[in-house]
């Protein structure tokens, strides 16, 4: 149950990091090319450790998430289940 659970948690995470990869992305880039700011002082260094950075923090935020809820449903399946063992 708790590799299913971790598994979830990978998965999920993956997900949100991609599509906040995406979403970090296009503005980045976008503004890179329209503003005189940040084409300056954004090299593709700087620009790359945005993204990446919004990337892992999607990562870690969903799939802790995500294996914290699991694991809350599974804590009170086994409450249930043990009040219907004991009655």
């Amino acid at each position: 149950m708790a590799k299913r659970c971790s598994h979830e948690g990978v998965v999920a995470g993956a997900k949100a990091a991609i599509v906040a990869s995406v979403a970090a992305a296009v503005p980045t880039l976008a503004s890179v090319r329209m503003l005189p700011w940040a084409r300056y002082n954004l090299n593709p260094t700087a620009q790359a450790l945005i993204i990446s950075t919004v990337a892992g923090a999607a990562y870690f935020i969903v799939a802790d998430k995500t294996v914290l809820a699991s694991a809350r449903k599974n804590s009170f399946n086994n409450i249930v289940n043990t009040s219907d063992i004991q009655a």
